[in-house]
C-alpha cells in the first residue's frame, strides 16, 4: 500500500476523477478526486477520506437532510446558502461548513455564477 496518492487532472493521463450522479443533488456536476470505492482513497494505507469537487449553477443545491458521513464543504468560488437546523447563512469563496454525520442541512446556489465547492468527506470509523 502507498503513503500517498497524486491525482491528476481529468482528462490527463493517470487520472482516476469522475462525474457521478448525487442523490438528492440538483443542477449541478458532481466530481470525485478520490473514493474508497476505487477512485484512489482505498491505496492509500489506512485512506478512508473521500472528496471531490461539485459544481453548482444558480438555483442548484442539494435537498434538506443528513448523511452519515462527516462533512467539510470548502467554497472555492461562487457563493451557497447553507441551512441546518439552527442557522441560515451564505457562504462564500473561502468560507468552509464542517459536521459531523447526521447533521441535517442543505445547500443552495443563491449567487448569479457557478459555485465551484470542494467536499471533504469521512465515513465512520468501525
Amino acid at each position: 500500500m502507498a503513503k500517498y496518492l497524486i491525482q491528476r487532472a481529468k482528462g490527463v493521463e493517470g487520472s482516476t476523477i469522475y462525474t457521478y450522479t448525487a442523490p438528492g443533488h440538483n443542477e449541478c456536476v458532481c466530481t470525485r478526486l478520490f473514493d474508497v470505492d476505487g477512485g484512489g482513497a482505498n491505496e492509500i494505507e489506512g485512506g478512508k477520506m473521500i472528496s471531490g469537487i461539485t459544481y453548482f449553477i444558480p438555483g442548484g443545491g442539494c435537498d434538506y437532510g443528513a448523511n452519515p458521513l462527516e462533512s467539510i464543504y470548502y467554497i472555492l468560488e461562487g457563493e451557497m446558502t447553507l441551512k441546518t437546523a439552527d442557522v441560515e447563512t451564505v457562504l462564500h469563496a473561502g468560507d468552509a461548513f464542517h459536521c459531523v454525520g447526521g447533521v441535517e442541512k442543505s445547500v443552495t446556489n443563491t449567487g448569479t455564477t457557478v459555485c465551484k465547492m470542494l467536499v471533504c468527506l469521512l465515513p465512520p470509523q468501525k
